[in-house]
């Protein structure tokens, strides 16, 4: 059960990013509060249901810290430093691309300047990051069976005569 909503959170969590990093019209301050008041819900109910240790939780990281990029402010350089430390599950293209797509709602926002956006990058020269945008929402992680050893000995097993195993030999 932990497994299956691990891999389900996952999905959410890149289905939402992905759309996050492809429409100009949902990168906005209020987005980001949207966002993260619905991730704080799947979280409550991952504590409800006592699935806090599946890994769940962990794979909404990225959208996590998209939600919180949208809302922090981003005019100054310890902004943008602020932006650095808090956004290590995002690599640099995607943070550049929702700073970029970053769209005011009201007369109280300011749109993202290209020197702050420079100077971000300038702050991330440094992340060995992969070159992809976009998560793959495809991605599967293993599934692990738990190993319960037996009590029942292989000398105490009895083969039934109708099953024609004559061949098998007790060591």
């Amino acid at each position: 059960v932990q497994q299956v909503f691990k891999q389900l959170f996952y999905m959410i969590n890149a289905v939402a990013l992905n759309n996050l990093l492809l429409r100009k019209d949902v990168c906005s301050w209020s987005t980001g509060m949207q966002l993260r008041f619905n991730i704080s819900q799947l979280e409550e109910w991952l504590r409800g249901k006592n699935l806090q240790q599946s890994g769940a939780a962990q794979t909404l990281e990225p959208l996590i810290q998209a939600a919180q990029l949208l809302q922090l402010k981003k005019k100054t350089s310890e902004d943008a430093e602020a932006i650095c430390s808090l956004c290590t599950s995002l690599t640099t293209q995607q943070i550049v691309k929702i700073l970029n797509l970053y769209t005011p709602v009201n007369e109280f926002e300011e749109r993202v300047t290209v020197a702050f956006i420079r100077d971000i990058q300038t702050h991330l020269q440094d992340r060995n990051d992969p070159p992809q945008l976009l998560l793959d929402f495809k991605h599967m992680f293993p599934v692990l069976f738990p190993f319960n050893p037996s009590s029942i000995t292989m000398d105490s097993i009895h083969l039934p005569a109708s099953l024609n195993l004559e061949f098998l030999n007790k060591v």
